[in-house]
């Protein structure tokens, strides 16, 4: 291959790149994002950074020797392709044709398919969805997060650290339910609240509208007709995998880009994908293809892309993802897939009041451990994860 194009510049694309030099492939490297930024790191953006200034050197990556002669493409995206043709078009009329193509281009975020108070409502994904919302948080300012997953629970926390006044809207009974099961959802939505957090659970947004309260607010309504003054609104309702430039080329396209156990694209020789746009089986557990957004996924599945592009020999993928979560002075940390195992929750270890290991089962096998604290017995568990014998290989 003479030319392989990343499309994606986040740390997916990152490290396709330094996992392409580091495989052997010595031709051109080019790399298109549609930010204007080199990667950085966007988990600090809900938190730490945000709690902070928001700035690029606060969260970008340090860029290794092998990548320095990458041709970076940024603040250009991809807006469309022909993959039978090995063409990629860019929004200025720009065109890229390539040898090989790594599809990473992650997720962008959902928003209510609602009207109104554009002014006030904000993400967080990017480094400049963190700028403007910085800019908006303040002591006494009220605040409402719709959703309850790890984005929303986070930036609530930095919400009220900032002095904000928080109110969280969720539609389940408890928040971060559907990734660790309703009593340590329940745990956390304690701690939230003892931070002064208010919770309004089980409930959906159904409209945005002018506020007629003090200080100019902006009302949320909800579901059971009730309205929450709002001078802030975040809405952490999920993402979708950015994938609409890659329409029209007959792929599956229903929940991110369908691949291989080897991370290729629906058996196209030229294509891999990368990071939690990749729906792909993972042996160690069955072979459901799934997406998986986790923050070690963009690094293994670059390793193991990066090979099969380039023809090189590798070991199954089996990859055991993690992540951790910091909300005040509490650290969620997670290996494996504690949601294959959401019929059966048990305490490994410690107490959900303080600190402890919760384990998650599938047919009486541990899939997943979520730890609250409990920092010295990471390794311990991480390793007895690791040691499972893989459902299929």
């Amino acid at each position: 291959m003479r030319r392989i194009v990343v499309v994606g510049a986040s740390m997916g694309g990152l490290r396709a790149a330094e996992q392409l030099r580091a495989a052997g492939f010595t031709g051109q490297l080019t790399v298109v994002g549609d930010e204007p930024y080199r990667p950085y790191n966007r988990p600090p953006l809900s938190k730490e950074v945000l709690a902070s200034e928001v700035t690029h050197a606060a969260v970008a990556f340090r860029m290794r020797s092998s990548v320095e002669d990458v041709d970076w493409r940024l603040g250009m995206p991809v807006v469309s392709s022909d993959l039978a043709a090995r063409w990629l078009t860019l929004l200025d009329g720009s065109t890229l044709a390539y040898d090989g193509l790594v599809v990473a281009t992650g997720l962008r975020p959902r928003r209510l398919p609602l009207p109104g108070l554009e002014d006030r409502r904000h993400v967080v994904r990017t480094l400049d969805d963190a700028t403007r919302l910085r800019a908006s948080l303040a002591p006494g300012v009220r605040v409402v997060v719709i959703g309850a997953g790890f984005v929303g629970c986070e930036v609530a926390a930095t919400a009220r650290r900032l002095g904000a006044e928080v109110t969280v809207v969720c539609a389940a009974a408890e928040p971060l339910m559907t990734p660790l099961g309703p009593d340590l959802g329940a745990e956390l939505r304690r701690r939230h609240e003892a931070e002064g957090v208010r919770f309004l659970l089980g409930r959906t947004v159904t409209a945005f509208s002018t506020g007629i309260s003090s200080r100019t607010a902006a009302d949320v309504v909800l579901s059971d007709g009730s309205a929450v003054a709002a001078d802030v609104i975040i809405e952490a309702v999920g993402s979708t995998p950015c994938v609409s430039w890659l329409d029209g080329n007959g792929l599956d396209l229903s929940d991110g880009v369908l691949c291989d156990a080897d991370l290729r694209v629906e058996g196209r020789p030229d294509i891999v994908a990368v990071g939690d746009v990749a729906r792909f089986p993972n042996v160690r557990y069955d072979d459901v293809c799934r997406r998986v957004e986790h923050w070690s996924i963009p690094t293994d599945t670059a390793r193991k892309a990066a090979r099969t592009l380039l023809g090189v020999d590798a070991p199954p993928f089996v990859p055991l993802p993690s992540f951790w979560s910091d909300q005040y002075d509490m650290r969620i940390q997670s290996f494996g897939v504690p949601g294959l195992g959401a019929d059966d929750i048990r305490v490994l270890e410690g107490d959900m009041t303080s600190e402890c290991a919760v384990g998650y089962h599938r047919d009486g096998e541990l899939v997943g451990v979520v730890l609250l604290g409990l920092a010295s017995a990471i390794p311990r568990y991480r390793k007895l994860l690791m040691d499972a014998t893989p459902a299929s290989v």
